[in-house]
């Protein structure tokens, strides 16, 4: 990215509404200080590469956890589960708290979190302490998760393709480096998976650190607004809109994928006689698929009037590594861990769409966190579901067959999604 490029994304740009018009804004206030972008940049960077870490790390060496609280096998289940969970259930609070704080003081708080249980979890000695702390963590993710879309369209309405590719890209580099050096660093340390986890806690104090300014800034801001301001519109009824249901759904299922690639697909080529070693490489080369492309994707769609036709090339490319998982897993392994790699890009193209789904920043909050929470409510049967289709039918045909099947539905919905409108204009509001 050349400077002028840089220079430009760090200025935060004025807010105009689709197709020329002018967004829906706060009351007058006075200008951003000149600080404010290039660190908000800084922010949202550090901001989603902690996204995933508290869970990928914890995957690396959930073995050893497990073993070392003496977790029973439901409460090791439970544990996996709980991601999901947390994300739908305190995505749901991000709009009221952001109306009510702001969503910088939020985010701020939500990577607080995050760096407070993940410094807590590693020194639990019950597994109901170490589920209590990494529900904290996870609070903070599901928080930011939601706000990081407002975070964009508040301060960036120009960019909101290539800001969201830029966190997208961070995000899919924090699961990936979590997942690969989770290990190696605990060896190098000497072998505690406590201090395994104890090190990712680091990188979520560092992502604390920006967002104080700008809390700060947010807050002066907030006061120094004339007396006689409305109170901000909570905006759109989102349960109205079939956009929204449209996103939502989109987006659980593209969640299903996800989980299930990362859970299942080492032991669907280790089934099909790939040693262990190179299994774990293959899922690495599907998660790795999605730095790259989490840039490319959404400023390709940000410059796009309708994104459907991306959700159906990501579609296609999912339901061929389906097949060729079927039918010749272990020849062509490295090409179906590719095309699903590049099929679970659909999580970038949705987090765009949610930026452009919505004409302010208030459309885009209550958009966020009712895609996000649903989606990922639709999102927690998925890996339970093929986990119990593959010890009942002893193979991976049905498994597979529903996860091809529902790819259906998911292109359906991802062009639904990728109309040229926005939520405020089903729901009958002006600008």
């Amino acid at each position: 990215m050349h400077d002028e490029e840089l220079q430009t994304l760090s200025r935060p740009a004025t807010p105009s509404g689709s197709a020329g018009r002018p967004a829906t804004t706060r009351a007058e206030t006075p200008a951003d200080p000149r600080w404010l972008g290039p660190v908000l940049v800084v922010g949202i960077v550090l901001a989603a590469l902690n996204l995933r870490p508290a869970i990928t790390s914890l995957g690396a060496l959930f073995e050893e956890a497990r073993t070392g609280l003496h977790m029973s096998g439901t409460v090791a289940g439970l544990i996996t589960s709980v991601p999901a969970l947390c994300f739908a259930v305190f995505g749901v609070t991000a709009p009221r708290l952001s109306r009510r704080f702001g969503p910088a003081a939020v985010v701020c708080a939500g990577m607080a979190a995050v760096a407070a249980g993940l410094l807590i979890r590693p020194f639990a000695h019950s597994a109901a302490a170490f589920l209590a702390a990494s529900a904290l963590s996870l609070a903070g993710i599901a928080l930011t998760n939601v706000l990081l879309p407002v975070i964009v369209k508040r301060w960036f309405p120009d960019r909101v393709g290539t800001m969201t590719g830029l966190y997208s890209m961070a995000l899919a580099a924090g699961t990936s480096l979590a997942a690969a050096t989770t290990v190696p660093l605990t060896s190098a340390l000497g072998g505690s998976w406590r201090t395994g986890l104890l090190i990712w806690a680091a990188l979520a104090v560092t992502a604390v650190l920006p967002w104080l300014p700008v809390a700060a800034a947010g807050r002066r801001e907030k006061a120094a607004a004339p007396a006689t301001a409305v109170r901000e519109d909570p905006g759109p009824s989102v349960v109205r809109s079939r956009t929204a249901w449209a996103l939502a759904c989109y987006f659980g299922l593209q969640a299903t994928g996800a989980y299930v690639t990362m859970g299942w697909l080492p032991q669907i080529f280790r089934d099909a006689g790939v040693s262990a070693s190179t299994a774990g490489v293959l899922l690495a080369v599907a998660m790795v698929m999605g730095v790259p492309l989490a840039f490319v994707i959404p400023g390709l769609a940000g410059r796009m009037r309708h994104q459907g036709p991306i959700a159906a090339v990501l579609g296609v490319f999912g339901l061929v590594g389906y097949l060729g998982l079927h039918f010749a897993p272990a020849a062509g392994a490295w090409a179906w861990a590719l095309l699903l790699g590049v099929s679970n890009c659909a999580f970038p193209l949705v987090i765009t769409m949610i930026g452009l789904r919505a004409k302010s920043p208030a459309g885009v909050v209550k958009l966020s966190a009712f895609a996000q929470s649903t989606g990922y409510l639709i999102s927690i049967p998925g890996p339970l579901v093929i986990g119990t289709l593959y010890q009942h039918s002893g193979g991976w045909d049905l498994p597979l067959a529903l996860m091809a099947g529902l790819l259906v539905p998911q292109i359906a919905l991802g062009v639904l999604a990728g109309r040229d409108r926005t939520i405020e204009d089903e729901c009958g509001m002006r600008d």
